[in-house]
């Protein structure tokens, strides 16, 4: 009889090792998988504040050097394939004879008019009898048709592109814009460290990174669930040994904690709201900025503790640090109040700071609510965002825009989501495994009128 006892302990020790080591395993994973997600979400919130400052509309469509690089690069096209029809050749020829007869007449006036000397009077002598002025007039559309076509020999026209192109460069190179050297030098570390030379290449880069980081932050996050969820189903299968309760609430409290560092740590939403495209026509072509940022920001909830905190206004620093207590500091106050009841001796059980923990302390728990003002801000956000946007959008011939709004719920949400939906389940398991008696609220009056019976004699 002893020794079937004692294999029957020798069994049960090895079942619970085997449990325990399992879930250790699990949690060893479930662990990798969220520093992958947290990891994941900070690359991707450094990725996206480059990306919104290498495509930020302060450096393209209200930027001086853009708009100088677009319009010197149009007129430079236009004066490149500067030609005249015929059409444009007479109406020139019609201005130059114009202006020959103006500066013909302006010269036989200054000769007609009284001379003082005697050299200005030869001068007027000598050109009333020798010069015809009717037939020097007659020659005017003659000299016109020489000049136009000696200025459109390919000669000239070459020489006057060449001049004409030097001079836009000129005027290009002398507009500024008002954008600190640092603001530039840090562009141009983004393009150096992405092996590329201008911005078309950066984006390309950063949108295939973005793509990638994506998948693999939401493959990290179902993994998470998928340890979860075998070690819930663990609990499930040995549920009814009452000798495991203990080693498995522990495990799966451990998996809880992992979940809320791993939510509470990672971006949960993203604000992101851009000019598409901005389109409009120059000289005959087509000018475009695209891909502008208007803003972009990711936001955890240690995000919104540090900005708050960093206020000037009281206010504002008071609800950091109720944001802190109720959604970072209880929860983890009340799971170890959870461990503490579970694993620790009577006295411990029976302590009225670790009962109100372990039971009564879900109300003060704000992570739940948490979740649904995240819901209410990103509706809240978007229906927003897409109002002011369609603002923006123009379609008229001159001028067409449109604007695009890629704010997003992230992956940290969700694990977030699954901390509550997980902390439900906690705590039903630990009702299931606690008397009925343990878990009525003590009132603190009755407990004091019983320390006040104790001492009085009989």
């Amino acid at each position: 009889m002893k020794i079937e006892q004692n294999n029957n302990v020798k069994g049960f020790n090895i079942l619970k090792l085997v449990l325990v080591v399992g879930l250790l395993v699990l949690l060893a994973c479930e662990g990798y998988f969220g520093y992958r997600v947290h990891q994941l979400s900070k690359e991707r919130e450094q990725i996206k504040k480059d990306y919104s400052l290498a495509n930020n509309i302060r450096y393209g469509l209200f930027s001086v050097d853009q708009w100088r690089d677009k319009l010197v690069a149009v007129v430079s096209r236009q004066v490149k394939n500067f030609s005249m029809n015929a059409e444009q050749k007479s109406a020139l020829q019609m201005q130059v004879e114009e202006q020959l007869h103006v500066f013909m007449n302006q010269a036989i006036a200054e000769i007609n008019k009284p001379q003082t000397t005697l050299s200005g009077k030869l001068k007027k002598f000598a050109f009333n009898e020798f010069v015809n002025t009717d037939q020097l007039q007659a020659k005017m559309p003659g000299f016109a048709r020489t000049i136009v076509e000696r200025v459109n020999s390919p000669a000239n026209i070459n020489r006057l592109k060449e001049y004409a192109t030097n001079k836009i460069g000129q005027l290009g190179f002398g507009t500024k814009d008002s954008i600190s050297a640092s603001k530039n030098e840090a562009i141009r570390q983004l393009y150096i460290q992405n092996h590329v030379s201008n911005l078309v290449g950066y984006n390309k880069v950063t949108d295939q990174r973005l793509a990638s980081i994506h998948r693999e932050t939401y493959n990290s996050a179902y993994a998470m669930f998928g340890c979860v969820l075998l070690a819930a189903s663990l609990y499930l299968l040995f549920r009814k040994q009452i000798e495991l309760q203990a080693a498995l609430f522990v495990m799966l409290i451990l998996f809880a904690i992992v979940l809320l560092g791993v939510g509470l740590t990672s971006s949960f939403i993203e604000v992101d709201g851009r000019v598409q495209s901005l389109n409009f026509t120059l000289l005959g072509e087509k000018v475009a900025f695209e891909n502008q940022v208007l803003f972009c920001k990711s936001i955890s909830a240690f995000n919104v503790i540090e900005t708050l905190a960093k206020q000037p206004k009281p206010e504002a620093v008071g609800v950091a640090v109720l944001i802190f207590i109720f959604i970072i500091l209880l929860p983890i106050l009340r799971i170890t109040g959870r461990c503490l009841y579970v694993l620790g001796n009577k006295k411990v059980s029976e302590n009225i700071v670790v009962r109100y923990l372990a039971f009564f302390s879900g109300k003060w728990d704000m992570t739940s609510v948490m979740v649904v003002i995240i819901m209410m801000a990103y509706i809240g956000l978007n229906g927003i965002l897409y109002s002011q946007l369609a603002n923006l959008n123009f379609h008229s011939d001159f001028l067409t825009t449109s604007t695009v709004n890629y704010t997003t719920l992230l992956p940290g949400y969700f694990v977030l989501v699954g901390y509550v939906v997980y902390g439900l389940i906690i705590s039903y398991i630990v009702k299931r495994i606690t008397p009925r008696s343990a878990m009525v609220k003590p009132s603190y009056l009755d407990q004091a009128i019983k320390e006040e019976v104790q001492v009085v004699p009989l």
